[in-house]
């Protein structure tokens, strides 16, 4: 297969400020939309969109804001809960962000009069990631480069608190198991927690550091991916604790890998900001070389739709969604 040129956006929304992070609920919310919350500077927006890959009488995509949260400072990283609503009456909108001060949010809306929010505190650095429990989204995990792993409740206090070895870059929890959580560690490790023994049961190495972001993949958990230095790492955590597969990717240094929501093969990477233009690479492991590649002058936040092959980045006042056909 000859490597695909670069190609624009298939649709793009355009928005007030600089798109720091970009996140598309995981979770069936009870209408045909999906949700969509991104961050700025100080502010996190929430939308909802449709496409014309799900919807014939949308021509292109159609995108509404919803809400708008005052947030203060830049938004690093945001979390959907499961127990967002759209069809509840009234419905209900949950997410956590983590910020340039080290603080969690938990934000709570109607989308009409009521937004509350409580701050979550006790990392002593930068937040890198978080994740609600997929069930019931009574519990949060984040990791952050204090080298600690904690899990904390909805009121915002510590439940399990996990000391790391190097800066915690990503965490996931597994879509069926409550107890199983997945962190992963700038040193190139990652550890499989039981959060009821509070012991690590499995861990994978990289050969290659920094490790900036590993994926569990939510259609076959059995399989792990990663970026760390240039190249993406994939495993299979039933074989061995080295990876399957690996393979240089990104001239200037990778940045974030995630799985797509609908097929199991396909997953998306992107590099570092600034230095080349072409930031997205979209991968499937059938094929040897990158199956999209998207091109972008500066990109942050890296986020798949939960039914289509559809992946969104942010950028400069605008988030840019990329359609694969796979």
């Amino acid at each position: 297969m000859k490597q695909e040129a670069s190609r624009a956006a298939t649709y793009t929304v355009e928005c007030e400020d600089y798109v720091h992070v970009v996140e598309f609920s995981p979770f069936e919310s009870g209408t045909a939309e999906s949700l969509i919350a991104y961050g700025g500077n100080n502010y996190v927006v929430v939308g909802t969109c449709r496409f014309q890959e799900e919807d014939a009488e949308v021509e292109g995509i159609q995108y509404k804001t919803q809400r708008i949260f005052h947030h203060g400072i830049r938004v690093d990283a945001i979390a959907w809960s499961p127990e967002t609503r759209l069809n509840a009456l009234p419905p209900q909108i949950r997410f956590c962000t983590a910020a340039a001060d080290r603080k969690l949010r938990l934000f709570t809306s109607d989308l009409q009069e009521s937004d509350t929010y409580k701050v979550l505190e006790g990392h002593s650095d930068f937040v890198n990631d978080l994740v609600f429990s997929p069930k019931g989204g009574q519990e949060i995990a984040s990791v952050s480069d204090d080298h600690t792993c904690r899990v904390w409740d909805l009121e915002g206090n510590l439940r399990v608190y996990f000391v790391l070895h190097s800066p915690g870059m990503s965490v996931n929890w597994h879509p069926e198991d409550e107890l199983k959580l997945m962190v992963a560690e700038k040193n190139g490790t990652i550890r499989f927690y039981d959060l009821r023994t509070h012991q690590a049961i499995l861990s994978l190495t990289t050969d290659q550091t920094p490790l900036m972001s590993a994926s569990w993949c939510l259609k076959n958990t059995f399989k792990v991916g990663a970026v760390a230095g240039n190249d993406w790492f994939i495993w299979d955590i039933t074989q061995s604790s080295y990876p399957a597969e690996k393979r240089p990717v990104h001239a200037d240094r990778a940045r974030l890998f995630r799985w797509s929501k609908v097929n199991e093969n396909l997953f998306a990477t992107t590099g570092y900001p600034g230095k080349m233009n072409s930031q997205l690479l979209v991968h499937h492991l059938g094929h040897s070389q990158p199956i999209l590649i998207g091109s972008v002058p500066v990109g942050s936040g890296l986020t798949w739709h939960r039914t289509l092959s559809l992946c969104a980045m942010g950028g400069d006042h605008k988030i840019l969604f990329w359609v694969t056909e796979m």
